[in-house]
C-alpha cells in the first residue's frame, strides 16, 4: 500500500533532508553549555547550537514521520481489517502485521536520518544513535498505533498526534528550550524525553544510554498495548 502511494514515500525521504538542511543553513555555530537532564541537572555538556539542533530535529522528524505512519496504517486499512476478521483472523494478528510493517519502515527512517545528520556533523557513537532514533520512531510509532486504534475519524487522528508530538518531540524536549524551562519534571514524563537524553548522549557523550534505552522501550510498549486492547475490543466480532 505505502510503495503504490509513491508521493508518500518521496515525502517520506524529502521531509528529513529539507528539516535537517534548512537548520544546518540557519543556526550558528557558538558553543552552549547544555543540561544532560537524564544525568542530574548537575551534568552539562559544551556543544555547538547547530549540532544540538540537527540532533534535536533529527528526533522530532523521526517521531513526526513514524506517528503519522503508525495512524494511516491502522486508519486506512479498517474496513479491510473488518472483513480479514470476518474471514478468521484474529485482531491482534492484524494488529502485530501493521507493527511490523511500521518496525520495517522505522528502521529505513532512522538509517537515513542518521546518515543525513552524520554528513552535517561527526557523531560520535553512530551505533548508538541510530538504536536510539529507531526507539524514538517505536514510542511515537506505538502512540500513533494507539490513536488509530482509539479514534475513528482521519481529522481527529491527526490533530491528537500534531498536538503531542509537536508539544513534546518539537519544542519541550529541545535542550535550548529545556535548560531554562519550569516544571521541568513535567518534560521528563513525555514520551520524547528518554529517547531525546539517549540520542544526545551517543552524538556527543560517552554515557551509558542502557537506562534511557529501557524506559522508551517500556514507554512505547505501553502505547502498543493500549493499543492492542482498544483494537481487539473494537474489532472482534460480537457473538
Amino acid at each position: 500500500m505505502l510503495f503504490r502511494r509513491r508521493i508518500v514515500m518521496v515525502l517520506f525521504f524529502s521531509i528529513p533532508i529539507i528539516f535537517l538542511g534548512i537548520v544546518n543553513f540557519t543556526t550558528s555555530d557558538r558553543v552552549l553549555p547544555f543540561i544532560l537532564a537524564s544525568m542530574g541537572n548537575e551534568v552539562y555538556v559544551e556543544i555547538s547550537e547547530k549540532e544540538i539542533s540537527l540532533v534535536f530535529f533529527a528526533v522530532a522528524v523521526t517521531g513526526f514521520l513514524c506517528a503519522f505512519l503508525a495512524l494511516n496504517l491502522i486508519q486506512k486499512n479498517y474496513e479491510t481489517n473488518r472483513r480479514l476478521i470476518i474471514c478468521g483472523f484474529n485482531p491482534i494478528e492484524l494488529l502485530l502485521s501493521s507493527l511490523a510493517s511500521l518496525l520495517i519502515i522505522t528502521i529505513t527512517i532512522a538509517l537515513y536520518v542518521t546518515f543525513l545528520t552524520n554528513f552535517f556533523f561527526e557523531i560520535k557513537n553512530l551505533s548508538f544513535f541510530t538504536i536510539s532514533l529507531i526507539l524514538s520512531g517505536f514510542v511515537y510509532g506505538c502512540y500513533g498505533m494507539a490513536v488509530g486504534s482509539l479514534i475513528k475519524g482521519e481529522l481527529e487522528g491527526i490533530l491528537l498526534v500534531v498536538l503531542l508530538v509537536n508539544i513534546d518531540a518539537g519544542w519541550l524536549q529541545n535542550p535550548l528550550f529545556y535548560a531554562e524551562a519550569q516544571h521541568q519534571k513535567l518534560i521528563q514524563f513525555l514520551p520524547a524525553f528518554y529517547p531525546s537524553q539517549s540520542i544526545i548522549k551517543a552524538a556527543f557523550t560517552d554515557y551509558s544510554v542502557r537506562n534511557t534505552y529501557l524506559y522508551s522501550f517500556l514507554y512505547g510498549f505501553i502505547f502498543l498495548l493500549f493499543s492492542m486492547i482498544v483494537f481487539y475490543n473494537k474489532m472482534k466480532l460480537k457473538k
